[in-house]
């Protein structure tokens, strides 16, 4: 069994000092010891932080990234970024999505993340026709995440009307769109290809209330606790206001209030932006024990708007981030965007920390690690025995961190800048990441530049 000895590591319990890490042969934690000479252990070369989980992600959307910066004649806005998005899509062939998909995922461990929830809804070829396999486009993400070696929570989007009501899809949502069949065909194939895959898991992601009718939705549900009590469940909800107002229009109640009323909702659900709800919404959310998934720099990217974060915070909710769009890249331009989000609305500091004298990158840090943790499902998410060995090496010497030690040490990762003191990556006990570069990051590079070149043809 390989082992580990790191000079310091933040442990559930806290931060500990020449900490012995034992790995098993699936790549799971086999035991902790704090204070241990480690005299046979490989030596870490700096502080050790479990690895961040990534709880919302269209993989596909990275080489989108600055193609819709320009501003049209009205103006611009969600709606018309997406018509740059549905433009995209329609080259993308399976080594595309394939390519786009190992390169943000290298980028993605680079940064500090270890695991990734993928919002998977590019089901059909660019006529909307299945491919012989019609799980062809999934696969090509689970291969994306094997050959970056991140784990992944891979999430098939249930997508069938264009609005509330059950309007049908429009011509450009026809890569999207799966019958009840079809769906339910490519979640079981998934499930039964990849069940004893520790990197793997498998959830639903019913894609909004919008594009999903009621009774698809509790079909969907049911068929996956069926198959799978825990698994996961996530949903874009609330991100615009005009959804909010659509919804309203269509049954007399606000997107989050439906699901509330509707859905059962519980800790295997993860909202994605919940950008637009009211402060009752937001206590129920957390009464409820599912996460709320905030991905700020997408947020802001698109002009979404601010989530209520003190409410959920007062309320003990439960919050993961995600890269989403993926224009950033870094756990750490997440957390940062919540925070300083939140300061530029309510005009003062420290917002997410949840008591006084508390460090805020620490608390961000350890809340977005939990809430990720469970929107994924999988046992990843602290440096303990029977979890996932996902361990990020931070480089002490880094001029960010530099004399910086404890909570202090994430305080500063945090709120110090983007050039990212992540040093090494571990995950299921193997190296992806030495010295800052991924293993594979020629190979990666390479399979992209030359997708981006034929989507340019």
């Amino acid at each position: 069994m390989p082992s580990y000895l790191a000079p310091s590591a933040l442990l559930p319990s806290g931060w500990a000092r020449r900490v012995r890490i034992e790995v098993d042969a699936n790549g799971n934690i086999a035991s902790i010891l704090a204070d241990s000479e480690g005299i046979d252990a490989t030596r870490l070369a700096g502080p050790v932080v479990p690895g961040m989980a990534n709880l919302h992600c269209h993989a596909f959307q990275r080489a989108m990234a600055g193609l819709a910066e320009r501003c049209g004649p009205q103006g611009d806005s969600f709606w018309s970024w997406r018509n740059v998005m549905y433009g995209f899509l329609a080259q993308l062939g399976p080594d595309d999505v394939e390519a786009i998909a190992t390169q943000l995922y290298v980028e993605l461990l680079k940064h500090g993340y270890t695991s990734v929830a993928e919002f998977h809804y590019l089901h059909n070829d660019p006529h909307g026709l299945p491919f012989e396999n019609p799980a062809e486009l999934a696969e090509r993400i689970v291969a994306a995440a094997g050959a970056a070696g991140i784990g992944l929570t891979l999430l098939p989007v249930l997508y069938q009307t264009s609005q509330f009501g059950g309007t049908p899809p429009t011509e450009r949502q026809r890569r999207f769109v799966l019958s009840d069949d079809a769906f339910r065909d490519i979640v079981e194939r998934l499930q039964q290809r990849h069940r004893r895959d520790p990197q793997v898991r498998i959830g639903i992601a019913p894609h909004s209330l919008r594009a999903v009718t009621p009774r698809a939705l509790g079909d969907a549900v049911a068929h996956l606790a069926a198959r799978d009590p825990a698994a996961p469940i996530h949903i874009h909800i609330a991100e615009q206001p005009k959804e909010v107002e659509d919804c309203l229009a269509w049954c007399g109640q606000r997107p989050v209030e439906w699901l509330l009323d509707h859905a059962a909702l519980d800790a295997r659900w993860c909202l994605v932006h919940a950008t637009h709800v009211t402060d009752n919404e937001t206590r129920a959310l957390a009464h409820s024990a599912a996460v709320v998934g905030l991905c700020p720099t997408t947020e802001a990217n698109l002009g979404d708007g601010l989530f209520p974060f003190p409410t959920l915070l007062g309320a003990g909710g439960r919050y993961g981030i995600g890269s989403d769009s993926n224009v950033a890249t870094s756990p750490v331009e997440e957390l940062r965007w919540l925070e300083y989000g939140q300061r530029l609305v309510t005009r003062a500091r420290n917002v997410g920390a949840r008591r006084e004298g508390a460090s805020t990158g620490a608390d961000l840090f350890r809340q977005a690690l939990a809430g990720g943790t469970q929107a994924l499902a999988r046992p990843i998410g602290a440096l303990a025995p029977g979890k996932r060995a996902d361990l990020v090496v931070l480089d002490a010497e880094h001029p960010a961190l530099a004399g910086r030690g404890d909570d202090l040490l994430l305080d500063s990762w945090i709120f110090s800048g983007n050039a990212t003191p992540v040093r090494d990556v571990i995950v299921g006990g193997q190296w992806v990441v030495r010295d800052g570069v991924h293993v594979h990051e020629e190979q990666a590079a390479a399979g992209y530049r030359r997708a981006i070149a034929r989507l340019r043809e």
